[in-house]
């Protein structure tokens, strides 16, 4: 390899310089200046340079971030400043208290002004920096001495390796919280799930594993940030005269500071900030605990000094906590309006995240195997802001004699159909979709809707309407509703009550493919339906036709297949198709496949301008059940493009490659030709 000239040198420290500054506005200021494409390109630049000339290798290059293979060795770092931990406050009262201490103290009258900060819930670490150069990163440890996680604190983006600027110390420790944001944690979770490994509880503890990894590769790819609290400088003239402005300071150095932090003045401002802020709690995108109050001014600080574990100036006001141990009581199952069988916990009732709690989802039966659940078990509830409940741990060692094994039910607990889990899916499912109380609402808003049987004007607003009053139990019912039954239900008037039994008697007589769609059987969307429609003809022998009989149609394959054979083989669902049959529904049979009955099939047709006869849609679906293909552009493969009022750029693209055109007239004498006029 050649050694760099003095132009690469310069481009590197370019690349270097950019690429940091981009790195400040990007995970400091959240205002990133460049697309990641170009913040991609600028980064490889630097690492094919580095690679080409190892001699430029520095530690405070950016490329560093990517880890180390080698693993880490956690060597003991002597804290130069104790990092002392805070007292707590749990009341109102407690933290009056605190005030009140304060006062006396100081023999001051005025109120005090605090820095409240969110106090996040993660890892406390502290970083050195040599002429601006991160050195070494340490954890808290027992206060006084803590392990060397220098490696691993080099990957995390919103860490400067380099403080921006030239006006710091010699030596400097800026200390922090790395903490793992919520959806970073989620998504962690879900990926050591699908390896089979052990997820972590909450984000805490994935933010203190991740830091503690042997490998600093494996750290690099865990998704961890860093906010600064707090300074320890061996020459104060670099900071000003508060803790506020120090951590402006701190910021225009290239860390990150909580932007919900705020400086207040008095008891019931903090009081105030500590409500506001446990409102928030919820929204944020991380995990907090609480809100550390700190004395504003740097001379009080001094003043007031310490006792022999925490500083006498500041105080953790903490939130009710968000995770607690119970004991799982008994594990039922609901039904979801999809169908989705869920296990829930039902828990001895235990206070956590501001309210009692005692129910928790268990999600499905991977996640009940997963985590060992037993009934009888102790185990650990997590809610954070207005999440469902979750059990997240099992306490194995005081599971009691007797715990009992979750099993899944086999038939569905509202309707008693069978429960089905297809192989491969995490979720159970009650197989009764047209029947189940539970699934009637999206099983009616399913079959009304635009692409099934098209009933105009039956949303979400009457369908409910028309299930709380008892007017309706099935899909079949819709067909027995009478224009009185209507009128006056929620100021529903004789118009509009007219108009939706138009809509209803309007749907009588749907094409298969049509009705097969609205049953709304699992994965069977409108192309699907369509082939079968296409392939069997008929929906007698759709519903008799084996699953290796189902998978010689196109687009079905064994799921499908399967899910399509449980639903026919549910004795309600059949009970529900022979009520639609007896309310006078009659679904128009399908010509079958081959092409003498297809006259159409193989062609490729476009329909385009505005028709007064039928929609483009109803005009679609003739072509097709004529065996056409339906497409959305003109091209020398069209067969013929239908042509209404205002047929635009396609008309004109059809007559220069010399594409049959038919109008609308032409089109109505083509359906009757074939009788799917009507």
């Amino acid at each position: 390899m050649s050694k760099a000239t003095p132009a690469v040198q310069k481009r590197v420290e370019e690349l270097r310089s950019l690429i940091e500054d981009h790195n400040y506005h990007y995970y400091v200021l959240d205002d990133p200046r460049i697309p990641d494409s170009e913040y991609d390109r600028l980064f490889r630049e630097l690492q094919g340079l580095e690679a080409e000339h190892p001699e430029l290798a520095s530690t405070d290059s950016p490329t560093r971030r990517v880890g180390s293979r080698s693993d880490t060795s956690f060597a003991e770092v002597v804290h130069r400043i104790p990092m002392l931990s805070l007292d707590n406050a749990f009341s109102e009262e407690e933290f009056r208290d605190f005030d009140r201490r304060l006062k006396a103290r100081l023999g001051a009258e005025e109120d005090i002004e605090y820095v409240c900060e969110p106090k996040l819930d993660g890892l406390a670490v502290s970083l050195t920096y040599e002429h601006g150069i991160l050195t070494t990163a340490a954890t808290r440890g027992d206060g006084y001495a803590g392990e060397d996680i220098t490696d691993n604190i080099r990957t995390i983006p919103s860490v400067p390796l380099k403080l921006r600027g030239t006006d710091f110390p010699e030596l400097v420790e800026v200390r922090g919280e790395v903490y793992m944001p919520k959806a970073g944690f989620e998504s962690l979770n879900r990926t050591l799930a699908d390896r089979g490994e052990k997820t972590f509880v909450n984000p805490r503890n994935a933010a203190a594993g991740s830091l503690r990894q042997k490998k600093s590769t494996v750290t690099a790819k865990r998704p961890l940030e860093m906010c600064a609290y707090s300074v320890a400088v061996t020459d104060e003239r670099f900071l000003p005269d508060t803790h506020w402005d120090g951590l402006q300071t701190v910021r225009n150095w290239g860390f990150r500071i909580n932007p919900e932090m705020s400086r207040v003045k008095g008891v019931e401002r903090c009081l105030e900030a500590y409500d506001s802020l446990l409102e928030k709690r919820g929204g944020l995108p991380y995990e907090i605990d609480g809100i550390v109050f700190k004395v504003d001014s740097l001379e009080l600080q001094n003043t007031l000094g310490f006792v022999s574990r925490a500083p006498r100036w500041a105080i953790a006001f903490k939130f009710p906590a968000q995770e607690e141990l119970t004991v799982i009581e008994d594990v039922e199952f609901q039904v979801g309006r999809t169908g989705a069988v869920t296990p829930v916990a039902r828990l001895k009732p235990v206070f956590v995240g501001g309210v009692t709690v005692s129910n928790a989802t268990l999600h499905n039966m991977d996640e009940i195997r997963r985590l060992d659940a037993h009934i009888g078990d102790t185990v650990f509830i997590r809610r954070a802001g207005d999440v469902i409940p979750q059990v997240v741990k099992v306490v194995t060692e005081k599971r009691p004699e007797g715990a009992r094994k979750v099993e899944l039910p086999s038939h569905c607990p509202v309707c008693d159909s069978d429960v089905i889990q297809i192989e491969g899916e995490a979720v159970a499912r009650c197989s009764g979709g047209l029947y189940c109380p539970a699934q009637r609402k999206e099983a009616i808003r399913h079959y009304a809707s635009r692409k099934a049987m098209d009933i105009e004007g039956l949303g979400d607003k009457w369908i409910d309407i028309l299930i709380s009053s008892e007017r309706v139990k099935t899909v079949a019912d819709l067909y027995h509703l009478q224009k009185q039954d209507l009128v006056g239900l929620d100021r529903m008037g004789d118009k509009s009550a007219s108009n939706l039994i138009s809509a209803i008697e309007g749907s009588r007589n749907p094409v298969l493919w049509r009705f097969l769609y609205a049953l709304g059987i699992r994965e069977v969307g409108e192309a699907t339906a369509k082939a079968l429609a296409n392939h069997f003809g008929k929906l007698d022998a759709i519903s008799r036709a084996s699953e290796e009989a189902l998978q010689e149609v196109p687009d079905v394959g064994p799921i499908v297949a399967g899910h399509i054979r449980s639903f026919f083989d549910q004795p309600h669902n059949q009970e529900t198709l022979d009520a639609l049959v007896a309310a006078g529904v009659k679904w128009q049979d399908e010509a079958t496949t081959e092409a003498g009955e297809k006259p159409l099939l193989g062609q490729t047709w476009v329909v385009t301008g505005t028709l007064s006869e039928m929609t483009r849609d109803q005009v679609k679906e003739k072509l097709e059940a004529l065996g056409a293909k339906v497409a959305g552009s003109v091209s020398k493969k069209t067969a013929t493009l239908v042509a209404g009022e205002a047929a635009g750029s396609k008309l004109t693209k059809a007559e220069q490659l010399g594409v049959p055109v038919l109008d609308e007239q032409g089109l109505l004498a083509l359906l009757a030709e074939y009788n799917y006029l009507n």
